[in-house]
């Protein structure tokens, strides 16, 4: 007999899952709901949202619109986004999460304080990215984006510099270049603004991998956060699979394993993650 285990802090995060709840409750009354952007990085909790009648729409077809319902997602947009929305008598749904609502505050804050002094705003986080897109926008498009340790080269260490990060980013990468840019710099503060929900799954991950003999990871292939966690699964656990949806699943990986662990990103529905739970107890004869 196989044991089946789904790892209890798998699926979405809480930024997301206010974000979906909200976009429910509106597609309730039957009217038209638009969304700046895919709500989620997951094809098919996209498909789920948009047969109950969501529309997702892109920048210029959100700056030509009026008369409409209109839902932020839980990224975060730039303070353009906000602009002209009563004159064109759009209903705003802003379900930015309350974690990069602050973070957006505090960049627009220090924003102001560089600009008073000389000094830098820079984010770790990756370009074009939905939430960096928003931070940067806080600074009227001036922030320095740091990808990786290669670009430290466009920070000038002769100027206060005030650094953050995007929420999701990796905590161990950010501390690596806080440790680099503080030996450089004449004038630095750093800033983690990392969700600790996010920040804390790895660990977890890890610790639930290792407890089985195969994992089956659930996530969407072009989410960047369930390619890092996947990785970090492998890490621990070499007979781990990544799968988008439950077509994906293969009966000879189950042949002689009698512990299976499933586990999501935090763009993976949970109704999604059992009905991967469900094949897998087919395919196994459970």
């Amino acid at each position: 007999m196989v044991e089946i285990a789904i790892d209890p802090e798998s699926g979405f995060c809480f930024g997301v899952k206010n974000a979906v709840t909200k976009a429910t409750a509106e597609l309730a009354d039957g009217e038209p709901l638009y969304s700046l952007g895919a709500m989620v990085h997951n094809p098919l909790e996209v498909n789920r949202l948009t047969d109950m009648g969501l529309v997702v729409i892109d920048h210029r077809q959100f700056a030509e619109m009026h008369n409409a319902k209109v839902l932020f997602r839980a990224h975060g947009e730039p303070p353009s986004s906000y602009t002209n929305l009563k004159e064109r008598n759009i209903k705003l749904i802003d379900a930015t999460c309350p974690v990069v609502l602050r973070l957006q505050e505090r960049i627009k804050m220090a924003y102001q304080e560089m600009s008073a002094c000389g000094g830098q705003v820079v984010i770790f986080g990756k370009k074009g990215h939905a939430e960096v897109v928003g931070l940067i926008g806080q600074t009227d498009g001036n922030a320095i984006l740091v990808e990786s340790e290669a670009d430290i080269k466009k920070i000038d260490m002769n100027r206060p510099i005030e650094f953050f990060s995007q929420t999701t980013k990796d905590i161990g990468q950010f501390m690596h270049l806080v440790e680099i840019i503080g030996q450089k710099a004449s004038q630095f503060h750093w800033h983690d603004t990392i969700c600790r929900q996010v920040a804390n799954r790895g660990p977890h991950l890890k610790e639930f991998a290792a407890q089985h003999e195969l994992v089956v990871f659930v996530g969407g292939h072009d989410s960047s956060n369930a390619k890092a966690l996947f990785e970090m699964c492998r890490q621990v656990n070499q007979k781990t699979y990544f799968i988008e949806n439950i077509d994906e699943l293969r009966p000879e990986w189950f042949a002689n394993v009698g512990s299976v662990g499933i586990s999501g990103a935090t763009s993976t529905p949970s109704w999604l993650i059992m009905k991967v739970k469900e094949q897998i107890e087919m395919m196994v004869g459970d």
